[in-house]
């Protein structure tokens, strides 16, 4: 008796290894914490504001300041993702989360912990158009986008002072999101007519990071 052939089908799953990143700011009413990709994009795994731990942050400070292992603010973590998710550079003052005091009488610090996610990232200045768009059988996936400005240097070109010298200015938006998610190419403007005004008489862009995915 011949017995069929039987065939083995081995499938081979190429994994991205994608490294974690890690930044600490110490609690200051005007530090700043900076989180950056020098490729892909910020994707935010974890945050806290408050203390894990007796050694972070601890320089100079007393015994009863860094007791306290226990003392976490809630929501940080959605401040956090809201802000900086989709940006090659985000940059958080440490005011942002401190909204209430979760430990009296503790040093506390913002520990953000996040990846470089890779992502097609386009940037397009006010008045203009941001074209997105994939290779045909792909459609587009808004991972993140904002409108405002967070730099000095972006869409700065002819422009006065005036109008780049504010750097904490940018809304996250849905609306990129919601016009072309599922689309192959899609067009979208960047204005104030269309995302609003975040910052009046500031020069803006917007900023969108995407990925393109098998339909």
């Amino acid at each position: 008796m011949i017995l069929p052939a039987i065939h083995t089908l081995t499938f081979i799953f190429v994994t991205l290894v994608v490294s974690t990143e890690r930044a600490v700011t110490c609690d200051d009413r005007f530090n700043v914490q900076r989180l950056s990709c020098d490729h892909g994009v910020i994707s935010v795994q974890s945050a806290l504001y408050g203390r894990a731990d007796r050694e972070t942050c601890s320089e100079g400070r007393p015994q009863q300041q860094l007791e306290n292992t226990e003392c976490s603010q809630r929501g940080t973590v959605d401040v956090l993702k809201m802000r900086c998710d989709g940006m090659k550079v985000c940059e958080i003052n440490t005011n942002l989360v401190r909204t209430s005091d979760p430990c009296f009488g503790t040093y506390k610090y913002l520990e953000t912990n996040y990846t470089c996610f890779p992502a097609i990232h386009t940037v397009a200045c006010e008045q203009s158009l941001a074209q997105l768009y994939c290779d045909a059988g792909q459609v587009i996936f808004v991972y993140g986008a904002h409108y405002g400005r967070l730099d000095r240097t972006t869409c700065s070109y002819k422009r006065p002072d005036s109008q780049t010298e504010n750097v904490y200015c940018s809304n996250p938006s849905p609306k990129v999101a919601q016009s072309c998610n599922g689309k192959n190419s899609c067009t979208v403007t960047a204005s104030n007519s269309v995302f609003g005004d975040p910052c009046v008489g500031t020069y803006k862009y917007l900023e969108v990071s995407y990925v393109c995915e098998c339909k």
